[in-house]
């Protein structure tokens, strides 16, 4: 958890940096209004008293940006509702914690609860819409979120960390605060116990909010790809397709070949088609490519992939978040874990970067026991022997040359490295200066800059960052002891081709095999390619899409017409599916439609799979079908790919639900039409 002083200063001031260890957090503590005044200690909610509050909670500021709802909250417009003002920054691990926590409450209580997320952005790149409207997406929040970038909002309410939350009265008066983890335990008995008061007063509105949710209807073939893993001796680029809760294995070229995983969350071994994810963000091979390690962060366990068969095996982990810290060489399958982020191979050791307790763990493979390897567990940047002294900041990518292990640390804006074997080595960094120190500069480690970087890499010598809110790869001479920009232009975007103009959206992890940097362009939702010889950057075209179909949930559209009149007899239906402007249906997998009659007796089809595979805009069938009088309900299922046409030539899969009634009656004319337009994405 990290503080930053309320008084209103500029954003390059010095920043106070409070580092409080997860363990302490998880014992919770609420601040109410009252204690504040009074100056008393925070404490354990009492359950037998009135959590009604009786300060006013202060209205948002005007001119700020909203996600998720259709129009901007208001104070007044949140009456008769319990309100949980959520204070987080986007890359923040201590606040990611917080998210399942605020699912649980939210589906307990149900339309009666609001949470609204108040996002005061720690660096540049969280101020940006556009970025909090991606980190929206990935984190799957359906509640609605407000943009602080000044932190007005922070300042109003006089918050000091990160994740700090307030609960406010349904009758619009603050409660109290809490600033850290342990919500759920913390906040349900309070809530509960405001519902129950205020409904016995008839206080309680429980109409739904009106939402606009952010995210699309579509699903690209990817969803925040979060790392690679290439094994050039075997033609293999192993992907980490996060947003779809999956791993999908590929050639260097491009072409699926498996995906292992349901696509559902979920925390379950077994075969590719029945082992489950949830959010998986860095793997790494084994030396003889027989082993896939995941990074399985959300479920807060490390799993194994048999690389032959795509059998799923847990290699550490219970699925639970630690809420104590393991003792010596434990046992690795009944060790709970936090938030790891990344892991890498050596020898009979992997490594992991346990991001949400700021340490570097070790797995002997061997012996399938676990143990910290380097951090003290508090947030910092602090140098030397790695167990006693040495501190880490929600340590991310791995890499290593044989001789040392490096690590980017993404809250420190840092690059870093220890002995990989041996004693107690020493932690050295690299570059980066402190918690707050982040920029966009090249040149001598002293003074270079990198800002919240995620990704790691080594090739011939030289070690590669996905330098995520800077959008570029960036490359580290050791020998030179500099910092030089790899790729990247420095702005958000998608542009292929030479490497001072390509652009990319948070890139994260990195591979390399054959002199290519292979990149995990995460907001693009993309695998992009970097030639070291030419500087080229250039997008993997992934083919044989229908690997993917199976285990990519996305959201369905679904589509209600009106009713249609044909006469009876022997006649033609037209089925019509139709990308947008600016779009066009993709070959690169076979689409198909389903057509069921709820009365096959009144309206049958003749046909009722449809499938196709067309690079053209649209594409028509006319399908018999025989009807006589009567009505009957005409249901269609489809999977459709397409893509975007131009530079950001994206492609997606869209799932649709169409209904259709039919009458048939004499007299009528004309044909039964059922007509699909394919959406526009953001």
């Amino acid at each position: 958890m990290l503080t930053r002083p309320f008084a209103r200063a500029p954003r390059t001031a010095a920043i106070i940096v409070v580092c409080v260890a997860i363990l302490a957090l998880a014992a919770g503590a609420f601040w109410m209004a009252s204690d504040r005044r009074s100056g008393s200690s925070p404490g354990a909610p009492d359950p037998g008293q009135s959590w009604a509050g009786t300060d006013p909670a202060p209205e948002f500021a005007a001119g700020l940006t909203w996600f998720n709802v259709e129009r901007p909250l208001t104070m007044a417009a949140l009456r008769g509702k319990v309100v949980i003002l959520d204070f987080w920054t986007l890359g923040c691990i201590n606040c990611q914690h917080v998210i399942p926590d605020l699912h649980q409450l939210e589906a307990e209580f149900g339309d009666a609860l609001v949470v609204v997320g108040v996002h005061s952005g720690k660096y540049a790149a969280e101020h940006d819409d556009e970025s909090i409207r991606e980190a929206i997406g990935r984190f799957g929040l359906h509640h609605p979120v407000v943009n602080d970038p000044d932190f007005s909002v922070w300042e109003t309410y006089g918050v000091h960390a990160w994740p700090t939350l307030y609960i406010i009265d349904p009758a619009g008066n603050i409660v109290g605060s809490h600033a850290g983890e342990g919500v759920y335990e913390l906040f349900a008995p309070i809530v509960g116990s405001l519902v129950t008061e205020f409904e016995a007063k008839g206080l309680v509105s429980r109409d739904p909010l009106p939402l606009n949710l952010e995210a699309a209807t579509t699903s690209a073939v990817l969803a925040y790809p979060s790392d690679v893993a290439a094994d050039a001796a075997r033609d293999r680029l192993y992907i980490a397709d996060a947003g779809h809760n999956r791993i999908l294995v590929a050639d260097l070229s491009g072409r699926l070949l498996q995906a292992v995983g349901t696509g559902e969350e979920g925390f379950a071994d077994g075969l590719p088609g029945e082992a489950t994810f949830r959010q998986p963000q860095g793997i790494a091979l084994s030396s003889d490519g027989a082993t896939l390690y995941v990074a399985d962060t959300r479920n807060h366990a490390v799993r194994a992939i048999d690389t032959a068969t795509g059998e799923v095996t847990t290699l550490a982990g219970t699925g639970k978040q630690l809420d104590r810290m393991p003792v010596g060489d434990a046992a690795a399958a009944k060790t709970a874990l936090a938030s790891p982020w990344d892991v890498l191979a050596a020898g009979d050791s992997l490594f992991v970067s346990m991001a949400g307790i700021h340490q570097l763990w070790r797995i002997d493979l061997p012996a399938k026991t676990i143990s910290v390897f380097a951090g003290t567990s508090r947030e910092g940047i602090q140098d030397g022997p790695r167990l006693a002294m040495a501190t880490l900041a929600q340590p991310a990518g791995l890499a290593s040359d044989g001789d040392y292990l490096y690590w980017v640390d993404p809250e420190s804006s840092s690059l870093r490295r220890v002995p990989i074997a041996g004693p107690e080595g020493g932690v050295e960094t690299i570059v980066g200066t402190g918690l707050f120190d982040y920029g966009d500069e090249d040149g001598p480690f002293p003074s270079a800059k990198l800002q919240h970087p995620q990704g790691l890499a080594v090739e011939n010598g030289m070690l590669f960052v996905g330098d995520t809110y800077n959008h570029k790869v960036r490359a580290i001479d050791l020998a030179q002891r500099s910092v030089f920009t790899a790729a990247g232009a420095g702005t958000r975007g998608w542009d292929d081709g030479a490497a001072n103009l390509a652009r990319f959206d948070e890139p994260a992890g990195l591979t390399a095999a054959n002199g290519r940097i292979y990149i995990a362009d995460q907001n693009n939702h993309l695998v992009r390619v970097l030639d070291t010889a030419t500087g080229a950057v250039s997008t993997l075209l992934l083919s044989n899409l229908g690997v993917a179909t199976a285990s990519a949930p996305g959201r369905t559209l679904t589509e209600s017409f009106e009713l249609q009149s044909v006469a009876p007899g022997a006649g033609l239906m037209a089925v019509i599916i139709e990308s947008p402007a600016g779009y066009h249906l993709n070959s690169s997998a076979p689409s198909s439609l389903t057509l069921r009659s709820s009365n096959p007796a009144v309206f049958e089809p003749g046909e009722s799979e449809l499938t196709w595979a067309s690079d053209e805009s649209s594409v028509r069938f006319p399908v018999p079908v025989i009807a006589t009088p009567g009505e009957a309900t005409l249901t269609a299922t489809a999977s459709v790919y397409y893509c975007r046409e131009g530079e950001e030539a994206l492609c997606f899969i869209q799932r649709i639900e169409a209904t259709l009634p039919v009458r048939v009656a004499a007299g009528e004319s004309g044909e039964v039409r059922l007509q699909l337009v394919l959406p526009e994405t953001p």
